[in-house]
């Protein structure tokens, strides 16, 4: 009696790679990637060409030199300070509460608000200088802008508490707006300098 063998039948392979490649467009298209944002600055518009040189340069008063050595070392308006004291000064700097003769000028303007109201706020004339050494550390350097931007968001929270009464993120977009004028970001980056060399 003949062993009664029965074929085995073979898997169809030939679409396993249309799966494969079908599976992987699907996981390309439904992954999300973290995006790094960066710092979120507005960069000034460019001078006029036909104004001269001497009428851009901004009066001392009105400027805070804010200088991070190859050492990582803080020195802001002439003054070595921690990292921790650096938003404070910066305030000040920019509030200037007292009128000090050495901290920046404030020039009244008047706002449009959204209610259809007008409103008369001081606006500091103060620009922030940043400058680092090219042996500055990358993450001081994120450090300080982190503090420096912290003060203007304090700054802009304590005016919306007063005029609104309610924190800068709460307000609406219109109300934002006019308090993002009326309390500017001012931070200027120079040229990094090469005082201590290179790491």
């Amino acid at each position: 009696m003949a062993g009664d063998k029965r074929k085995v039948q073979e898997i169809n392979a030939g679409s396993m790679a249309d799966i494969a490649f079908l599976l992987l467009i699907f996981f390309l298209v439904a992954t999300t990637m973290n995006t790094d944002t960066g710092l979120m600055r507005v960069l000034p518009p460019m001078p006029d060409p036909n104004q001269k040189q001497e009428d851009i340069k901004v009066k001392e008063r009105n400027l805070l030199l804010v200088f991070v050595s190859k050492g990582n070392n803080i020195m802001a308006g002439g003054q070595q300070m921690d990292i921790r004291q650096l938003k404070d000064k910066a305030k000040e700097f920019i509030l200037n509460p007292m009128d000090d003769e050495s901290l920046p000028e404030k020039e009244a303007k008047e706002f449009d608000l959204p209610d259809g109201s007008k409103w008369t706020y001081p606006v500091s004339l103060g620009v922030i200088s940043l400058q680092t050494d090219r042996g500055t550390s990358y993450e001081t350097y994120i450090m300080v802008q982190n503090e420096l931007t912290r003060a203007f968001n304090e700054v802009r929270n304590e005016v919306a508490m007063k005029k609104f009464g309610a924190k800068f993120e709460d307000l609406n977009e219109d109300q934002r707006n006019v308090l993002t004028k009326a309390v500017p970001l001012k931070i200027s980056e120079a040229e990094p300098r090469n005082v201590g060399g290179k790491k």
